[in-house]
């Protein structure tokens, strides 16, 4: 268990499978923030898939629990293809009312010590291009554009790259 002494309220913790209805509902509340006309019907059963994030033997999903309550999750394994040298960050969230609380850099801060553990060098992402917060975030943790896949004409996300092991 990883505790932030910032708060000692909060701890972050791998997720357990149990949770995922409540992860997807916080997901959903992150998400919305950033589509316009409304969040999207992608028709992704968003419990299964953080059901099955949990339980993956090749990956790991870690959550912020404060005074008993999920306020951020983060989903991340090595990609297919990829070598165990590079982690890719599948999804970052926290929950809009706690944003600015601190909430996402403790988690962002628990994910680095977990993938230098795991010995990762490099960590990747996508980012939805209308989430100019989230831009924002990752650029002030020290995510920078990834240069082996610039954006490709109607796509949505940016993809960005980060040294792990401080290359």
């Amino acid at each position: 268990m990883i505790s932030d002494r910032a708060s000692e309220f909060r701890v972050i913790r791998t997720a357990l499978s149990a949770e995922a209805e409540t992860i997807a509902a916080l997901h959903r509340r992150a998400r919305s923030t950033y589509y316009p006309d409304g969040l999207p019907d992608d028709g992704v059963d968003w419990t299964a898939a953080w059901r099955s994030a949990a339980e993956r033997p090749d990956g790991q999903v870690l959550c912020v629990v404060e005074a008993g309550t999920i306020t951020g999750v983060a989903s991340f394994r090595v990609p297919e293809g990829a070598t165990g040298e590079r982690v890719k960050l599948f999804q970052f969230h926290v929950d809009p009312g706690h944003w600015r609380a601190g909430v996402g850099t403790a988690l962002h801060t628990a994910c680095l010590e977990q993938w230098r553990a795991d010995g990762r060098r490099t960590a990747v992402l996508d980012v939805h291009a209308d989430n100019r917060r989230a831009q924002a975030f990752y650029a002030r943790q020290g995510w920078v554009p990834d240069p082996e896949h610039p954006p490709a004409a109607g796509d949505h996300h940016l993809c960005l790259r980060y040294a792990v092991a401080g290359e």
